[in-house]
């Protein structure tokens, strides 16, 4: 017997009647009858004994009915898997972040993602900018997310958010009351610079360059967010990325850094793998994120804090 010859022997079974049988399969009452007919005749036995126009199940026909149970139980988890891929519900996501989107963007849009999708699976990683490309291209990330982009063959990229460097400092500090910072306004005062060689800090000290202002740093660090506890703390002041205030409620002034720095968000995915549904969903869910983001980043404003720009 095939599947729909169990499907019309279990629903005659149900109801009775080879009427009712019909108008649960959508399918017309001879049809179910001489489908009937057809099963008797390649199983050699009878399956239903006819009393007062009803359809009573042999007991042979109760036997095919209890095996057929496992059959119909795994089919409807089928479908209910077939479901959950269509409407990216279920399975597995890796994403790989640089540590500016990982702790600002990327927190917010995976609870939503994920609150609606519990039976997901997500892997998350943050690395550098030179990790996150590894990860794409090596396929052990579906999703990338970065600050600033090269030119990477086999790499396509979206632009996520694009934003500019911003100054950050105590607010008890000289330069605190002034609705815009300078590079040259910073000569003189203890600075905390990005590390040599990074993109964001070979970005800044391309803007002093042509300030023509000295770039001097008391301390170097590797991330943005490192310098914001730093600033934080009256370390110095720091040039970072407009994520990175935003994180961990640093008590920081955020002022609008000159000359404009880009700081532009990038997510990227590899050009020779076709994006999974889930994949696709969760691009879609960051775009929104991103757009909510443009709207709630208040650096160009002249806020005083940020907690007024979270």
């Amino acid at each position: 017997m095939n599947l729909r010859q169990l499907e019309i022997l279990r629903a005659v079974i149900r109801h009775r009647t080879t009427v009712a049988a019909a108008d649960e399969l959508a399918l017309s009452q001879p049809a179910v009858s001489n489908a009937l007919k057809a099963m008797e005749a390649q199983a050699g036995f009878t399956l239903f004994e006819r009393v007062n126009n009803r359809l009573f199940p042999t007991a042979e026909a109760m036997a095919l009915y209890e095996e057929s149970e496992a059959i119909f139980a795994l089919h409807a988890r089928l479908e209910n898997r077939v479901r959950d891929l269509r409407e990216s519900r279920s399975g597995h996501l890796s994403i790989v972040s640089t540590p500016p989107l990982a702790y600002s963007i990327i927190p917010p849009t995976l609870s939503g993602f994920l609150r609606r999708r519990p039976q997901t699976r997500v892997f998350f990683d943050v690395r550098r900018y030179e990790g996150i490309i590894e990860g794409v291209l090596g396929n052990a990330a579906e999703l990338g997310f970065a600050l600033g982009l090269s030119n990477h063959p086999g790499i396509a990229h979206e632009v996520v958010h694009t934003g500019r460097m911003v100054c950050v400092m105590p607010p008890q500090h000289p330069l605190a009351a002034r609705a815009e910072i300078s590079a040259d306004d910073l000569t003189g005062f203890p600075l905390i610079g990005l590390e040599r060689g990074t993109r964001l800090g070979e970005a800044v000290r391309e803007s002093f360059a042509k300030a023509g202002a000295p770039f001097q740093p008391t301390v170097e660090v590797r991330y943005c967010n490192t310098a914001c506890v730093l600033a934080a703390t009256g370390v110095g002041v720091a040039v970072v990325d407009p994520f990175s205030p935003r994180q961990g409620g640093h008590d920081l002034v955020v002022r609008p850094f000159t000359p404009s720095t880009p700081a532009i968000a990038y997510m990227l995915w590899s050009e020779g793998k076709p994006l999974s549904n889930l994949a696709k969903t969760f691009r879609a869910e960051v775009r929104n994120a991103s757009r909510m983001l443009d709207e709630g980043m208040a650096c160009d404003s002249g806020s005083v804090s940020c907690e007024e720009i979270s």
